[in-house]
């Protein structure tokens, strides 16, 4: 596919040049930090197309909540970059780390604020910031939208809305009750978690009206996140009238259709950004 393959050399020239150093989200120190250590200190790494449309993304890898998948980081960021949006990949607080849930929204909330405070700074539209999750960090994007105000820290009124414009999630963790991917579960929520937190963290159970547009993708064949989660999170969607589009692919496992690969999910998600208006049509 002369589209991939294009793609490959792209990435690895791009590599050279688009990423810009990585910003402390917490300059002051993270809520709740248990250290100063590295794992203690969630980062942004903006990513700046050489022509951009003007919108952006925030990007948050996968790894079970126990590690930040780099493959699902700087690969998409450049992806997206000739797409001519935006990047910025979210390094968040991990539970291997001892964080517990709400301490990786709190990471996603203030990293949307940041980007939208500084729009001008980025070049960026205020009002076209998605966000974008793979994997455990589809689950945080399902959260970031679902229930942002789970991340905000007492006694801040900060006047920049959180709320992204769009989301996809690509085979997302989505529930703690229904086939529950167990990794992700133990490091967000821990190994007694109660009724309410389990609720509270079951996305398809806390989705309501006026979220913003979604994309998800899944694969039927996927032996570590159930191809359930993305239809759970689908229905609640559909039920609550908020637009959204499912892709349900039949072969591949988890992680299918990476930079590289040739796998039709690419071109569905451009045809989409395309019907959002989010990317211009060339």
């Amino acid at each position: 596919m002369k589209f991939v393959l294009s793609l490959v050399f792209v990435i690895h020239f791009a590599a050279l040049h688009a990423a810009e150093k990585p910003l402390v989200l917490w300059p002051n120190g993270a809520p709740g930090a248990l250290g100063t250590a590295n794992k203690d200190i969630p980062t942004l790494t903006p990513y700046v197309p050489a022509k951009g449309s003007g919108a952006a993304m925030l990007l948050i890898p996968g790894g079970s909540y126990s590690g930040i998948y780099e493959g699902q980081a700087e690969p998409f960021a450049l992806w997206l970059n000739e797409q001519g949006i935006t990047a910025f990949v979210l390094r968040y607080r991990l539970g291997s780390a001892g964080y517990r849930y709400p301490a990786q929204l709190q990471d996603a909330v203030e990293a949307m604020r940041q980007i939208r405070g500084n729009a001008d700074r980025w070049k960026i539209d205020a009002r076209r910031i998605g966000v974008m999750g793979f994997s455990a960090g589809g689950h945080l994007t399902s959260t970031l939208i679902n229930r942002p105000e789970d991340g905000e820290i007492e006694g801040r009124t900060p006047a920049v809305s959180p709320r992204p414009d769009l989301a996809i999630l690509c085979y997302p963790v989505i529930s703690m009750i229904t086939k529950p991917h167990a990794t992700s579960r133990k490091m967000l929520i821990g190994d007694k978690p109660g009724d309410a937190l389990v609720r509270q963290t079951s996305s398809e159970l806390q989705v309501r009206p006026g979220l913003p547009p979604c994309f998800l993708w899944h694969t039927a064949e996927d032996k570590l996140v159930p191809v359930e989660h993305a239809q759970l999170y689908a229905a609640a969607l559909h039920q609550n009238g908020v637009p959204h589009e499912l892709h349900l692919y039949q072969h591949g496992d988890h992680g299918t259709g990476l930079i590289g690969t040739q796998h039709p999910w690419f071109g569905d998600l451009v045809y989409w950004l395309k019907a959002q208006k989010w990317i211009a049509e060339r």
